[in-house]
């Protein structure tokens, strides 16, 4: 019997989850038709997703954890630099420009060891 009680304990709490999770989402949903895309509050929301991308890309940049800790400050720097201005030279290409950033940073660690 307490097995049958613990696996309706579990359903529920999945039924809970779902239900909240969905809940936002439907909101967010119904209301997404209503907001113009060029309102003040939608383009302070787009710098603000902006800077947190900006902030956390930094942050790996200069302080690495893990496998990128073993890398050379310079190399990750240079990786940094070739993949922005691939990006602006190959028309705002982001595939290419993180490709040529990843690439350059593997090709600079290779070469120092």
């Amino acid at each position: 019997m307490s097995e049958g009680l613990a696996t309706g304990g579990a359903v529920a709490a999945i039924l809970v989850g779902a239900a909240v999770t969905y809940g936002w989402r439907a909101l967010g949903t119904a209301l997404a038709g209503r907001l113009r895309a060029d309102s003040a509050v939608m383009q302070w929301a787009g710098c603000v997703a902006h800077a947190l991308l900006a902030g956390l890309l930094a942050r790996m940049v200069v302080l690495p954890v893990g496998p990128l800790e073993e890398t050379a400050v310079w190399a990750r720097l240079a990786g940094v630099a070739v993949g922005v201005a691939v990006f602006f030279a190959l028309r705002r290409n982001v595939l290419l420009g993180v490709g040529a950033g990843a690439a350059t940073l593997m090709a600079a660690t290779w070469a120092t060891g």
